[in-house]
């Protein structure tokens, strides 16, 4: 396969804008009608979201070892759309069709290295997602409490039906009848717990649709389903390590959930745990943070504004005041939020002395249909 020809090849696609995801749709409905039923009413949402995924993984088969164990995961979670066996060839000559359409130096060669590559990428798929068939494609989970925190944000508490196994630091995508065939990303905000409750932070976007549902729609008694756990955010199980934990925004739920495994789960440890947000009135999450320093002589939370200097509350960008409280060297590090800060502040922190090995990160960005390749969380 040649790789550096499939990237030259997509990208001239890609810079059609609009063009190439709607060829790409309207090839696949009207060859493969049966498929329509998996996307949802309005593509307005989702025009560019499949077409871009499956260029980005195909041009990346020259990485099996990494590509691997995630098309394994899209296999097991892309039957909670209903997809079988017989999707993916319709999928995959819809995909070259839309390449060849854009490229005027299309050619027999280019032709074989995509069919070749893109076979890989479905046969991983398609065993992986035979392998689940004895797991459940979703769980149906209940509201049980839905609190609105600020104008924007709502704190969720949902429970499963049947038993819905993840780890700490993972996400989970959700769907809402409001919002058919939408299925959006949120890692919980707790450990696994005997009684199955998962708590959820969801903030609503602008142009978010299930973001904007969960927030201001769902209530008590509604029901959500839930796809299978996804995501690479989670404690080292070799390592007993100080930990420090940092937050921007929403990124603050997996970070909790890092927290409650330790109370729940050890081994025991010092941990600091950073969450910045903008100005005070975005600190949704307060009195539970106060609640858990308070039950817990170990933890220490410290809440920062970059934009609010009438704030009593730590005052910078939380990179900037997680090194004021340092050195943190020796510690185990975890950061959660926006790009920009997930990069300030593991950029500053390897600056700092802190060996990247023992750092890990999740971007968190508004407006995509959940992790990509390379695992960022949404809406």
């Amino acid at each position: 396969m040649d790789i550096p020809a499939m990237r030259a090849n997509f990208a001239k696609a890609a810079a059609t804008g609009d063009e190439a995801p709607l060829y790409f749709y309207s090839h696949l409905f009207l060859t493969h009608p049966e498929t329509r039923q998996l996307f949802p009413v309005s593509m307005a949402h989702q025009r560019d979201r499949l077409f871009a995924a499956l260029g980005e993984v195909v041009a990346r088969v020259d990485d099996l070892d990494a590509l691997v164990p995630i098309l394994q995961q899209l296999g097991r979670d892309h039957r909670k759309f209903g997809t079988v066996a017989a999707h993916y060839p319709a999928v995959g000559a819809s995909l070259l069709a839309t390449l060849e359409h854009f490229d005027e130096e299309w050619n027999p060669e280019l032709a074989k290295s995509w069919s070749e590559a893109y076979d890989v990428v479905a046969t991983v798929m398609i065993q992986a997602a035979e392998e689940a068939e004895d797991q459940p494609a979703w769980w149906d989970a209940d509201v049980l409490a839905h609190e609105r925190r600020t104008l924007d944000v709502a704190v969720l508490r949902i429970r499963p039906r049947t038993r819905y196994e993840y780890l700490p630091g993972q996400s989970l995508s959700l769907e809402t009848d409001l919002r058919p065939k939408l299925w959006r990303y949120y890692s919980p905000a707790n450990a696994p717990h005997p009684d199955g409750v998962i708590e959820l932070h969801v903030k609503a976007r602008d142009g978010g649709p299930v973001s904007s549902a969960l927030v201001r729609r769902v209530g008590v008694g509604d029901v959500l389903r839930l796809g299978p756990p996804v995501g690479h955010l989670a404690l080292d199980g070799e390592s007993d390590r100080d930990l420090l934990l940092v937050a921007g925004g929403m990124g603050l739920a997996p970070l909790k959930a890092l927290v409650d495994q330790v109370a729940s789960q050890g081994p025991p440890r010092r941990v600091d745990l950073f969450a910045g947000f903008r100005t005070e009135d975005q600190v949704y999450d307060r009195a539970s943070l106060q609640q858990l320093a308070a039950e817990h002589p170990w933890l220490s939370v410290t809440l920062a504004v970059s934009d609010d200097p009438a704030s009593s509350l730590e005052q910078g960008e939380i990179a900037d005041v997680v090194l004021r409280h340092g050195p943190w060297v020796s510690r185990e590090v975890y950061v959660a939020g926006p790009a920009p800060m997930v990069d300030d502040t593991v950029g500053r922190l390897a600056q700092h002395g802190v060996p990247p090995h023992r750092m890990s990160s999740e971007v968190f960005a508004p407006s995509r249909p959940g992790p990509s390749v390379d695992g960022e969380v949404t809406e």
